[in-house]
């Protein structure tokens, strides 16, 4: 891969990298590991993460697992702590 990878506890995560370049199911296996192994001082609360996660699963920006408004995995940007609903008005 030629992106520019991250890591969370050690292990690499690819942010740069087009669909395209990556195996289907190896692309959403190390999605689900990254979101694992987020580290938990930088996680929102379980509820609020699942509160979050329903709350886009009701959304019509939804599309595929990911928000048409900013692009994002909802999956990724519900589990962190500091992110918001990118939706005016935000919905959460």
């Amino acid at each position: 891969m030629a992106g520019e990878e991250s890591s969370v506890n050690g292990r690499k995560f690819c942010r740069k990298c087009l669909l395209s370049d990556l195996d289907e199911d190896e692309y959403i296996r190390s999605l689900k590991e990254y979101i694992d192994e987020y580290p938990a001082d930088k996680r929102a609360e379980e509820a609020v993460y699942r509160e979050r996660l329903d709350i886009c699963t009701r959304c019509p920006h939804l599309s595929n697992g990911m928000c048409a408004k900013c692009g994002c995995y909802i999956e990724l940007r519900a589990l962190k702590r500091e992110q918001r609903c990118p939706d005016t008005p935000k919905r959460w």
